[in-house]
């Protein structure tokens, strides 16, 4: 077994090399692998890491269950909830409902987040789109959306329409906010290049604007989709007869904790999956730019 010699090459990097390879016959160094001294560090996987938080609540969750400090008619204990949430899924019950809830959420993500787009690169593309659209946004944002649920109802009834309806508009002002300063945060020394390069106007917001503006957009979407889930829970309690909401407001009047429990974790598992899909897309879409990851 070779012994190695470590080489330190820069700030932050260390060098790890067989002591009797450091170097070819020819003067050439061989093939070198770069490790931060950040990675070399840590020696517990970060996912292991990550996943110890919830799993110590849950174990003080079940501690106070088995105790008595918390009471099963205040909140059901874990294993109680696990088996609750085997019926449903036993019934299909559960799946049922999380097919329901998330296309009424991806429904009104689509309308609301399409709108939000739109009437951004309106306004920051335009100053006279500005003058027309963003004063209007600005007013309009700072009106609770659950406010208008009288109103969402006598307009659109008490069917899917509402619900939707609300979620539309709680996702469309976080995605018109990002956008718009994504847009008009763009580093004025690229478009200038852009302007040098002969650029037309619409090269140039395909080419410089826009991949500009692309992190504040994508963090928009993550800000829509967690307004999405608040949205959808408000939503469901309009007169729902199907979907997690529903489940949830069933079991309230029963006084079925460890189903209301049930519900939550779903709709927290669900937006986690989605918020890992916009960070699947942020890490291909920004593959280009570098990122500070934390010590």
């Amino acid at each position: 077994m070779s012994s190695f010699a470590t080489i330190t090459i820069a700030p932050g990097a260390v060098e790890r090399l067989p002591a009797d390879q450091t170097a070819k016959p020819d003067g050439l160094l061989a093939r070198q692998r770069i490790e931060p001294v950040s990675t070399a560090r840590h020696r517990v996987p970060r996912w292991l890491r990550r996943l110890s938080g919830p799993v110590l609540l849950v174990l003080l969750w079940h501690v106070a269950s088995q105790t008595g400090v918390l009471p099963g008619e205040v909140l059901a204990g874990p294993t109680t909830v696990i088996g609750s949430a085997a019926k449903l899924i036993d019934n299909g019950e559960l799946q049922d409902a999380m097919l329901i809830s998330l296309s009424r959420a991806l429904a009104g993500l689509a309308i609301g987040g399409s709108i939000g787009v739109t009437l951004a690169v309106v306004a920051g593309l335009f100053r006279l789109g500005e003058d027309l659209v963003d004063a209007t946004m600005q007013m309009l944002r700072t009106v609770p959306a659950v406010a208008l649920i009288p109103l969402l109802i006598i307009w659109f009834g008490i069917g899917e329409a509402p619900k939707i309806a609300l979620i539309a508009l709680g996702t469309a002002f976080p995605l018109y906010l990002n956008v718009y300063a994504g847009i008009r945060n763009v580093d004025s020394t690229l478009v200038e290049a852009g302007r040098t390069l002969g650029l037309s106007r619409a090269a140039m917001i395909r080419h410089v604007v826009l991949p500009g503006a692309l992190p504040s957009a994508l963090v928009g979407l993550r800000y829509s989709l967690g307004i999405a889930w608040l949205a959808l829970v408000f939503g469901e309690q309009i007169n729902a007869t199907a979907g997690i909401g529903y489940l949830m407001a069933t079991a309230r009047e029963m006084f079925q904790t460890d189903v209301i429990v049930v519900c939550l974790v779903v709709y927290a598992l669900l937006g986690l999956g989605v918020d890992f899909t916009v960070r699947t897309l942020e890490r291909v879409f920004l593959a280009w730019r570098p990122a500070f990851s934390g010590t």
